[in-house]
């Protein structure tokens, strides 16, 4: 495994980190309990030492998994992440609560590095700052109950600045990008200004939720083959100084071993000129092809009309992407609630990190697929 300098904080963390997000399934979408603790232990006996996790992950579950995981002498090898959800926050007193619950839930008596999870403009001015979330984290520093602090964010990049900008107490911070997202919400600026201040970076979504795993022919053919597509996206990340941590949402062994190769090889510099040259033409393809910006992460489910968005956004996709025009629609065509059976409610656009707005994308959906 390979390490790197993690901001001011003092921390040496893995090229690697275990995003626990996307943990094995049954059938019934719970928890594979027994294979995501062995899969993180695998990860961890092979040098993986940045855990993260959040409250909603898997309904809630994810962190129950993780303090499991942890257990018979892991927590000590592991410096653990999650994320305090700012969309439960109703009162000042909901920020102590909820962390002695994660503390539970987790089986431990502290959290490594400790996030305001989904930071964006409105939520600073209605959340954090009418109850005084940064000066919460601080006591429960004080306290030993957390030890870095930090945010992740989906907003774009004047927020990203001002919400770096906004407190001193900022030790990291955990951002959307890959080699497709270098100018959408904080971008390629804005990790570099928040390294410049001394913050430590986790970067998440480094497959743009896995789109990125399975290029099109034609798109991956810009790409040396050399490599695997997965390899590229994290290549292109390890390759910039600024980037501490790549955080991956492992759901399987075979990603495990795949991902632990790929960052053994890693490192600052890693890439010349002619492939550095070849992620700008991939970009310059997949956005003419793209049609929505999903990543999958399903925060807008459950539709309180059964629509499944994160599957029609991927047909959607894949009509574009693919050119496998006929097969999407017959994918679309077998889904029982359909984008016509959207109502505007936008109650998924009120939480939907990547700020889609869905209901007219639903619509635009139902006009192509008529």
């Amino acid at each position: 495994m390979q390490y790197r300098k993690f901001g001011n904080t003092g921390a040496e963390v893995s090229a690697l980190g275990f995003g626990c997000m996307r943990l094995p399934v049954h059938e019934d979408k719970s928890v594979d309990e027994a294979e995501a603790v062995s899969i993180i232990r695998r990860a961890i006996d092979e040098g993986v030492n940045y855990i993260d996790t959040a409250y909603p992950y898997h309904d809630g579950k994810s962190e129950i998994v993780v303090g499991k995981a942890l257990q018979d002498g892991y927590r000590e090898k592991v410096y653990l992440a999650t994320k305090c959800p700012l969309w439960a926050m109703k009162e000042e007193a909901d920020f102590e609560r909820i962390l002695d619950e994660q503390l539970q839930k987790l089986q431990t008596d502290h959290i490594d590095f400790y996030l305001l999870h989904a930071m964006g403009r409105e939520r600073l001015e209605q959340v954090v700052k009418p109850f005084r979330l940064v000066e919460h984290m601080k006591e429960a520093k004080k306290a030993g109950k957390i030890r870095h602090i930090g945010f992740s964010f989906h907003d774009d990049l004047a927020a990203f600045k001002e919400i770096v900008d906004y407190t001193d107490e900022w030790e990291f911070c955990q951002i959307q990008y890959n080699y497709i997202n270098i100018n959408d919400q904080a971008g390629t600026e804005g990790m570099r200004y928040a390294a410049s201040k001394g913050l430590g970076v986790v970067v998440m979504e480094p497959l743009l939720g896995g789109r990125l795993a399975n290029l099109s022919d034609h798109v991956a053919a810009a790409f040396s083959s050399e490599k695997t597509p997965v390899e590229h996206a994290l290549d292109f990340l390890w390759n910039q100084p600024e980037v501490g941590v790549v955080l991956s949402g492992m759901g399987s062994r075979q990603q495990v071993e795949d991902n632990l190769t790929y960052a053994s090889r890693s490192g600052i510099g890693m890439l010349s000129d002619e492939e550095l040259a070849a992620y700008a033409k991939v970009k310059e393809i997949y956005d003419k092809m793209s049609m929505v910006g999903c990543t999958g992460c399903a925060y807008c489910m459950p539709c309180p009309f059964g629509l499944n968005i994160p599957e029609i956004f991927k047909v959607y996709n894949s009509y574009g992407l693919h050119g496998s025009r006929n097969r999407a629609r017959e994918a679309y065509e077998a889904f029982e609630v359909r984008s016509d059976q959207c109502r505007g409610c936008r109650k998924c656009e009120q939480i939907c990190p990547q700020h889609l707005k869905v209901s007219e994308v639903m619509k635009d959906i139902t006009r192509l697929m008529q």
